[in-house]
């Protein structure tokens, strides 16, 4: 406890105290809001898509992993128990010398407010992201988005087979258009996952699920037959990958606002995750974030068909 003895004491003691005990709480916000904060189906920076997925990991619903939430929970209570060891009296006393402050008061209580309120946001996020149980019909995030009805942008690359991809082969029937690349081990498999199985939820409306590779310098036309058989993609009648020369797929990516951001030395991408799901009529119904879930997806199908 020799460290609680050199603690500072009096006034500048407690002043330095309760602003180490601020200065946790306000990281600990800060790492919460990003790894929390809702971001766009589409548009998302690319630097936050790479820092969530480097520091939280990745979720089917989007949200952190068990190691992010492990860091998350973690992070403030190390620092907190750190505090305390160092200048837990202090702290104490500090809060009490506030306490007898109006000023002081007001702060504790604005403080204790907003801490209240986002802890209830992070509540909020989670129970939204998380959502219902797959098949149970309740209000979700997919659910809430309004039909677009707007001219598809061009897409024409080459499938698993080497046969040109364009959304006028799919005409009449609902496309759910996603983007992931095969060296993704992060949310790119429970895109997929999820737009896989919103087409066996939606069976009875038939949609074609494309994937476009994020990745063409590692994702050649060579490799899709091999990339497709590993994401269980089908036969080929209604699961597609798709990819082409440099040029072409990333003009591709911007027609289709994919935020994204490439590392020269690994190769790996990080990226937004949007789904967009085209109607019979080859306009683009619906856009929303991979992270909703299959569920939701297999309804909004089902509503762009209609």
């Amino acid at each position: 406890m020799e460290s609680r003895l050199n603690a500072p004491r009096g006034e500048r003691g407690h002043w330095l105290a309760v602003a180490a005990l601020a200065l946790i709480l306000a990281i600990t916000a800060l790492w919460w809001a990003l790894a929390l904060w809702p971001v766009p189906a589409a548009g998302a920076p690319a630097w936050l898509l790479r820092t969530r997925a480097v520091c939280f990991g990745t979720s089917p619903s989007g949200l952190p992993d068990g190691y992010g939430w492990l860091t998350l929970i973690g992070q403030p209570v190390l620092m907190l128990a750190m505090l305390y060891v160092i200048w837990g009296d202090a702290v104490v006393a500090g809060v009490r010398w506030l306490g007898r402050l109006r000023a002081g008061r007001i702060g504790l209580a604005g403080a204790t407010a907003l801490l209240f309120a986002a802890l209830v946001a992070a509540g909020a996020r989670v129970a939204s992201a998380v959502g219902p149980e797959p098949g149970v019909a309740a209000s979700v995030p997919a659910l809430e988005s309004p039909r677009l009805n707007r001219p598809a942008p061009r897409l024409d690359l080459v499938d698993q087979r080497g046969e040109r991809v364009t959304l006028a082969r799919f005409r009449g029937r609902v496309v759910l258009l996603a983007f992931a690349y095969a060296h993704c081990e992060t949310v790119c498999p429970l895109v997929v996952h999820d737009v896989l199985r919103a087409r066996e939820l939606a069976a009875d409306v038939a949609p074609v699920v494309v994937i476009v590779t994020l990745d063409p310098w590692r994702d050649t036309p060579a490799r899709l037959a091999a990339i497709a058989e590993r994401w269980r993609l089908g036969g080929g009648a209604d699961g597609f990958v798709a990819s082409g020369d440099t040029n072409a797929v990333t003009a591709t990516l911007d027609r289709w606002d994919v935020a994204r951001q490439r590392d020269l030395r690994t190769g790996e991408v990080a990226h937004a995750t949007p789904v967009y799901l085209i109607a019979p009529d080859g306009r683009v119904a619906y856009a929303v974030s991979g992270g909703v879930g299959a569920a939701p997806l297999a309804d909004l199908v089902r509503r762009a068909y209609r």
